[in-house]
């Protein structure tokens, strides 16, 4: 599939925001229409796939499908992080680095060589992190923000990108860790400390990218409050990773099993985009840039019109956003 392009006379900020620098010289842009994560579960024992894709020939065709769908990154991910709750009872079980990277190195060393999109690991595991970039990954997506210090030091080595996601507790324990005076608010100093430990290990500041950490250590209203609040995590001046794809606050709301709610996680997705989301991740990738395409040419017609008068700053901001695109992100 050819990712939908928007023809537009609109005027808008064509510059990134962002350039993370990858291996092998290359760049990813981030600032314009937020770039779209395909998420490739590796695990049998995911709160919506598990098992689907540990078959390493099925994960290697599923993310390539992904890559044809219009994704612009994927991200492979070995060990399941599901928290435990009424959604999917006990939280996943830890597994070993040698079980992590016997799920995931076949599929990397298969996948690398047949894509050129940046290729995300998704490990909170400094040994696996370290293996995986040799083996031709190019950033690293850390769940527990650096809980692991051999992590951090193989980030840092590399010089590739990380992200740096907000959690609390364990699998087993971070619902009790959900309690907040001000959800927003601590989310951001908690990421703001992450960052500073991040640059206390020798990783450039501006190699990094903040999750906010939908449905880690956040239950029901914690989740909405966070997206709509996104723009205050933004002041931190690092792009945002937002992953509210199939997750239970969905289904809290739309009293749909993980597989039914493609509706709800698309409705995240724009809600997350038009207000300053850098990258999404997702499951439903072709959907998800379908939707973006929309909804970038609904805001830049809005703009162009005579009505765009109307608009109030909020929305004229997140149409120039959109209508600066991706095309060429990585170069």
């Amino acid at each position: 599939m050819t990712r939908p392009t928007l023809d537009t006379t609109a005027e808008t900020e064509t510059s990134p925001r962002w350039s993370l620098r990858l291996p092998g010289g290359r760049e990813l842009a981030l600032g314009g229409r937020p770039l779209v994560l395909g998420i490739v579960n590796v695990t049998p024992d995911s709160f919506s796939d598990g098992g689907l894709w540990l078959d390493p020939e099925r994960a290697v065709g599923h993310a390539l499908a992904l890559a044809g769908e219009g994704a612009d990154l994927l991200d492979l991910g070995a060990e399941s992080t599901r928290p435990a709750g009424a959604a999917y009872g006990a939280g996943a079980e830890p597994v070993s680095a040698d079980e992590e990277w016997r799920r995931l190195g076949p599929v990397l060393d298969r996948l690398r060589p047949a894509t050129r999109l940046p290729i995300s690991v998704d490990t909170r595991t400094g040994e696996v992190a370290r293996r995986a970039l040799a083996a031709g990954a190019d950033l690293v997506n850390d769940v527990s923000a650096l809980a692991d210090p051999a992590l951090a030091e193989a980030v840092a080595e590399a010089g590739c990108p990380v992200v740096l996601m907000h959690s609390r507790g364990t699998t087993a324990t971070m619902r009790e860790h959900a309690r907040y005076d001000d959800v927003a608010e601590e989310v951001r100093a908690e990421l703001a400390a992450a960052l500073a430990r991040a640059e206390a290990a020798g990783i450039d500041r501006q190699q990094t990218v903040l999750d906010p950490g939908i449905g880690f250590a956040k239950v029901g209203r914690q989740n909405l409050e966070l997206l709509a609040r996104l723009p205050e995590l933004a002041e931190l001046g690092r792009p945002l990773l937002v992953g509210a794809s199939r997750k239970s606050f969905l289904g809290e709301l739309t009293g749909r099993p993980p597989a039914e709610r493609l509706a709800g996680s698309l409705a995240a997705a724009l809600w997350a985009a038009a207000r300053g989301a850098a990258i999404l991740r997702v499951h439903d990738v072709r959907d998800t840039v379908g939707a973006l395409a929309v909804w970038a040419g609904l805001e830049v017609a809005g703009i162009a019109s005579p009505s765009a008068a109307g608009l109030n700053g909020a929305g004229a901001g997140s149409a120039a956003a959109a209508g600066a695109g991706a095309a060429g992100a990585m170069r």
